[in-house]
């Protein structure tokens, strides 16, 4: 039963001082099996439905329909951007979709907010353009600059190949064939979990992750709403289930480091003199710091979101996880102790079959720490 894991789960729950989680897990083509504990940051208790803001996860599925573009021939992974957005400032010859996917384009980590700023009015379309204006800063091809600005242009990209919206051409690409609740750029049926340590000095109206403005701007680089199962299907989809959603010759493709011998991450602590990344995931490589579980196989593969959560496969067990918090990543428990979580997910003696229902934490409440 999934409940074996939960021991392992209060103690990650305890040490981030967060006031609940739900884990997503499955074992090879088994069924996705779910553990809800505790509360989000409202006193709402969780379950395996609840939704949740998932950040930076969502380059996962934006990467997914690159992928499903290039697998029907409407791209190629190494066509220049510029033969799709000529009109694009980071439009080099040397800037590839191959290096946009990969973090290693040479293009900055956001957009300039002096070009769109964070406040009411602001929307897809005016960052679509901030990204179609904004150049490359270093060369392509010679560092892994982690960040936004490329998946943005990835966004743009699918719009003018499909002919849709963004987040219609994800539904259409992505989260409809996957089976996958997920909202983007509209406001979801029920509410997602409410996260705690969300910083900065916005209203409550404007807050990232938690307001419905922040959900509004349809954001392909961290805009995603979904469940735990949903995130887990994405990170499942790169390791090719179901079979035939992606061909298996991309899949390999995006797996495999595509910047062999390259320094970067997104800063430190996360900067390595080797950064491996594939075509949406992150790579672990022989990353230290990292959020990957230290038993995982150096060629296992995920992501991490800063509103708390991580999706993460291991090639070597076969076992694909989702761990979504209810506290942001700004206080580094993502960091420091979703690792142990993790490596407790991925030992092969554990069980994964059926879920458990929600009760409350073994500890203390710290919903409002």
């Amino acid at each position: 039963m999934i409940e074996t894991y939960r021991p392992e789960a209060d103690r990650c729950l305890s040490a981030a001082r967060m006031g609940g989680l739900v884990i997503a897990a499955a074992q090879g083509d088994g069924t996705p099996q779910t553990l809800a504990i505790g509360v989000d940051a409202a006193g709402t208790t969780l379950d395996a439905d609840t939704l949740f803001m998932g950040a930076s996860l969502t380059k996962l599925a934006t990467a997914l329909a690159i992928l499903r573009l290039a697998d029907v021939g409407a791209l190629a992974l190494d066509d220049s951007l510029s033969a799709h957005l000529p009109d694009a400032e980071a439009a080099q010859p040397d800037v590839t979709l191959r290096r946009i996917l990969s973090h290693s384009a040479g293009l900055p980590v956001d957009v300039r907010p002096d070009r769109v700023p964070y406040r009411l009015g602001l929307n897809w379309p005016s960052l679509a353009a901030a990204c179609l204006a904004q150049p490359a800063v270093v060369a392509p091809g010679t560092l892994v600059q982690y960040g936004n600005h490329g998946y943005g242009l990835a966004a743009v990209l699918i719009e003018r190949i499909s002919g849709m919206p963004f987040a219609a051409a994800l539904q259409d690409l992505v989260l409809g064939p996957l089976h996958i609740e997920g909202y983007l750029g509209v406001e979801p049926p029920r509410a997602p979990a409410l996260l705690a340590d969300v910083r900065g000095n916005n209203p409550p109206e404007l807050a990232p992750f938690n307001s419905a403005f922040y959900r509004s701007l349809a954001l392909p680089w961290a805009g995603l709403v979904t469940t735990a199962t949903g995130f887990l299907a994405l990170v499942r989809a790169f390791a090719g289930r179901p079979a035939g959603f992606v061909s298996a010759q991309l899949l390999a493709e995006a797996r495999r480091s595509q910047t062999v011998g390259l320094p970067g991450g997104s800063g430190p602590p996360l900067w390595y003199t080797d950064c491996p990344w594939g075509l949406g995931p992150d790579i672990y490589g022989v990353k230290q710091p990292h959020w990957s579980p230290p038993n995982a196989a150096p060629e296992s593969f995920g992501h991490a979101g800063a509103s708390g959560c991580i999706a993460w496969h291991d090639p070597a067990s076969d076992r694909s996880y989702a761990i979504m918090g209810t506290r942001t990543a700004a206080n580094g428990w993502l960091l420091r102790h979703a690792p142990a979580l993790g490596a407790a997910l991925l030992v092969t003696e554990g069980t994964l079959q059926g879920s458990a229902t929600n009760r409350p934490p073994t500890r203390a409440d710290p919903a409002s720490a």
